[in-house]
């Protein structure tokens, strides 16, 4: 889905879905998840079938600006997902959410590094979680972009500054296997990540963009390597 940023006004409604509290997205943090519609990747096993389709939303940024001024000093935090937050220009929304006072948290599939590294640079972002989709080799096939290596700089980036971040993949049996988790792992420990590397298994759902079911293969968590410290949530 190609994003017009020119109609990135505060008043356009590009933003599909608010969840206005969650102690879950944000460690640590009382937050909200701001939904944005449309994304540049098509993951089969993604379960936000709709916001990834979705070529508007019901919220502007100013709605949900109005709803943050009635939640200071009662959130934390507000967590960018979607869909893919990303694609759209975010520095004015980002400001305005600061000078609320909020904390700022990134959901990211890394191919938009310019935004990031915007992002990044003016210090508006406190947190981000980078989807590592899978090895370079099955990339386009799990997601049907041909976009590793805009996600390789934004990692890059991620890994060479000073913010916050983690990154994570989502496990089919079907589609990875530990091998090529391990590659994963691998990359991560070469390109000199630190941090807890987190895998999350397919949530199975009633829908879902590739229209999966349960994995027949399970992930071999006993066959990964431990170069760095993977968490499972």
């Amino acid at each position: 889905m190609s994003i017009d940023r020119e109609n990135n006004s505060l008043n356009a409604k590009v933003i599909y879905d608010l969840t206005s509290f969650t102690h879950l997205d944000y460690t640590n943090h009382l937050s909200c998840i701001v939904w944005f519609s449309g994304c540049n990747m098509r993951c089969d096993y993604c379960y936000n079938k709709d916001i990834v389709f979705a070529k508007n939303g019901k919220y502007s940024y100013n709605d949900i600006l109005d709803f943050l001024k009635t939640r200071v000093n009662l959130l934390e935090a507000v967590v960018l997902s979607g869909g893919e937050a990303s694609s759209y220009e975010l520095v004015p929304f980002c400001r305005e959410i600061k000078q609320l006072g909020f904390k700022i948290k990134l959901d990211t599939n890394g191919t938009n590094f310019l935004h990031v590294k915007e992002l990044v640079d003016l210090n508006l972002l406190d947190y981000i979680a980078l989807d590592y989709k899978a090895p370079k080799e099955k990339f386009t096939q799990i997601t049907h972009s041909n976009k590793f290596d805009e996600f390789s700089k934004t990692l890059d980036l991620l890994i060479n500054c000073n913010i916050e971040f983690e990154a994570r993949t989502t496990v089919h049996g079907d589609l990875l296997s530990s091998d090529d988790v391990n590659e994963i792992i691998l990359d991560l420990k070469s390109r000199g990540y630190k941090n807890s590397y987190y895998i999350q298994e397919f949530l199975e759902t009633q829908t879902n963009i590739g229209d999966l079911k349960k994995p027949k293969n399970r992930l071999d968590k006993y066959g990964l390597r431990n170069d760095i410290e993977v968490v499972f949530r």
